[in-house]
């Protein structure tokens, strides 16, 4: 059993017995626990701490993340409990239940934790950093457990309470309860480096997933969060400023929090279907906008090649790429590279996604006949140099924005195409003129994000052959560095993969590729062309990453959906 008090001795075998006396002062003026204030003034960091502590005191210290949590042990003790007092139950043997705490000071813990459960069980501890004990609550109990027992327990009072005036206090109190676990969604995402959240309904679960590094990674919640579905819709309208009535139709709203000082917007969209209304929030974190291209991870080739030509006085640069490749990052780093004084700058997007001062931004509004080409046509009579289209959609879009580029005007925008080359037959199958696309069109970059190796459990690994010849097919070296992997760990959960970095083809209009687009040829032709002068394709930037121990040459195909090159 964890000792009530651990002694001067115990501590001294960490820390001298000055910087315990400043532990203890600062302690003693905060009304903070002792071992926080160690953290707190550096003197040791909790793992290390714990892990000294309980060698002195014969406990044992464990890893939460590989250890095996028993379901009964679970079972014994409620979320509720678990996240107040801080505690990971880990196994029950009999009467005896064994829980990870990281309070090793806390003289009423056993007491407490016994009459709360009352008596049942005989407890003894181990040790683990707080950290580790929040996500095996996450994990183990699902996400906002405790508010959820405690939603659950007020609508049990309201059934078997009838006629009497509390029954408002605890509509309030589930009405503040469901606020909370909204709230701890949201803050759950964002600290995970989530870029979407989305909430499904289906017939006997309410499933929660994060869209992490483009992946979909499930967000554990309780069971007992599916009878709660409709008040979560209902808060998340409210705060998107959505109709709460509104059930059969799709609505999309916006929003903004903060958390730890960083605004974070939000786009929410509410989709109805069979078994309730489905909600996905695409978190955007205004402070975290990327101002220049070498951040987002293109090469320095790429980097100067858009220098060169975002510095041209007119024409177009289009961004291509699916949902989620990062092209409207691209732009806005550009848009921030391009504003000063001496230029007038104007956007129209569908939505706007980030604020950028020194920028006029306009947002269309199709319900209201508030196109992208009609609100380009009202931009040209405010005299700008620069002007960003979200995106081209439509014929009388492309066709506007091309003669505007004609004009004298500098154009930026995005087309949903595989790569650089099939944009421009995209164009043609629009229905503009092969001789206008050719005469006004910069260049078309083509863009994906790959997820990065994660540097914290980063190792070398070997390579199968065609993986090597392959990567000496771009490199055109002999000389093949090690190649990596992540085993996986708690910072990238598990997935082996923390962040992501652009890979990109650069497509320049030269001479021949116009020439080639005036006569309609293929887009693998222009490709081939634009090859033979130079342009490196998506899959060549992405092994030059995997060459580099960026990224995985697994993560460069599932990407690019290439196959290996042989010549």
């Amino acid at each position: 059993m964890l000792n009530a008090k651990i002694n001067n001795k115990a501590i001294l075998s960490v820390i001298t017995a000055e910087q315990l006396n400043s532990a203890k002062q600062l302690a003693k003026q905060q009304n903070i626990s002792l071992h926080k204030c160690i953290y707190q003034l550096g003197l040791a960091d909790e793992e290390n701490f714990l892990k000294k502590i309980g060698n002195s005191i014969d406990v044992e210290f464990i890893d939460l993340a590989s250890a095996e949590i028993q379901t009964q042990a679970i079972e014994a003790v409620t979320a509720n409990i678990a996240t107040h007092y801080n505690i990971m139950p880990v196994q029950l043997e009999g009467e005896k239940l064994t829980a990870a705490t990281c309070e090793p000071f806390f003289e009423e813990l056993t007491r407490e934790l016994q009459l709360v459960l009352d008596a049942k069980f005989k407890i003894e501890f181990v040790l683990a950093t707080a950290e580790a004990i929040q996500k095996s609550i996450r994990k183990h109990y699902g996400l906002g457990a405790a508010t959820v027992e405690q939603m659950a327990l007020v609508e049990d009072l309201q059934q078997s309470t009838e006629g009497t005036s509390d029954l408002l206090e605890d509509d309030e109190k589930q009405d503040a309860s469901v606020i909370k676990l909204v709230n701890q969604i949201l803050a759950d995402a964002i600290k995970a480096g989530a870029t979407d959240i989305h909430i499904e309904p289906y017939e006997d679960e309410l499933r929660a997933r994060y869209r992490i590094d483009g992946i979909l990674q499930n967000a554990p919640l309780p069971q007992s969060a599916r009878f709660f579905k409709e008040g979560i819709t209902s808060r998340v309208k409210i705060f998107s400023g959505l109709d709460i009535a509104e059930k059969r139709l799709p609505q999309d709203g916006r929003s903004q929090v903060n958390l730890g000082g960083e605004r974070f917007d939000l786009r929410i969209s509410i989709l109805p279907t069979r078994f309730g209304e489905a909600i996905n929030i695409r978190i955007l974190p205004q402070s975290k906008l990327i101002m220049q291209l070498s951040s987002l991870g293109m090469e320095q080739k790429t980097v100067s090649a858009i220098k060169k030509l975002i510095d041209r006085p007119h024409g177009i640069i289009l961004v291509t790429g699916p949902t989620g490749s990062g092209k409207t990052t691209t732009l806005y780093t550009c848009m921030h590279m391009l504003k000063d004084s001496n230029r007038k700058i104007i956007t129209i997007e569908d939505p706007i996604e980030y604020e950028m001062k020194g920028l006029m931004q306009m947002q269309t509004h199709s319900e209201i006949g508030f196109t992208f080409a009609r609100a380009l046509r009202s931009m040209l009579r405010h005299d700008p140099d620069i002007m960003l289209v979200g995106e081209i959609r439509d014929f009388e879009t492309a066709e506007t924005a091309i003669r505007t580029a004609l004009t004298g005007h500098l154009v930026f925008s995005t087309l949903h195409t595989n790569d650089a080359a099939s944009a421009i037959t995209r164009l043609l199958d629009m229905g503009v003129e092969p001789f206008l696309t050719a005469s006004s069109i910069n260049a078309i970059l083509a863009q994906r994000l790959v997820r990065m190796i994660c540097p914290h459990c980063k190792e070398s690994c070997d390579a199968p052959d065609e993986i090597k010849t392959a990567v000496k097919s771009i490199t055109h070296s002999n000389k093949i560095e090690s190649f990596y992997h992540g085993k996986g760990c708690s910072k990238c959960h598990f997935t082996g993969y923390l962040g992501r970095t652009a890979i990109t083809e650069m497509l320049t209009f030269s001479q021949s590729i116009r020439q080639m687009t005036i006569d309609r040829r293929d887009s693998s032709e222009i490709n081939a062309q634009a090859r033979k002068e130079g342009m490196s394709t998506l899959f060549q930037s992405g092994l030059r990453k995997v060459r580099q121990g960026i990224t995985t040459y697994q993560e460069v195909v599932r990407v690019t959906n290439a196959l290996p090159l042989t010549s």
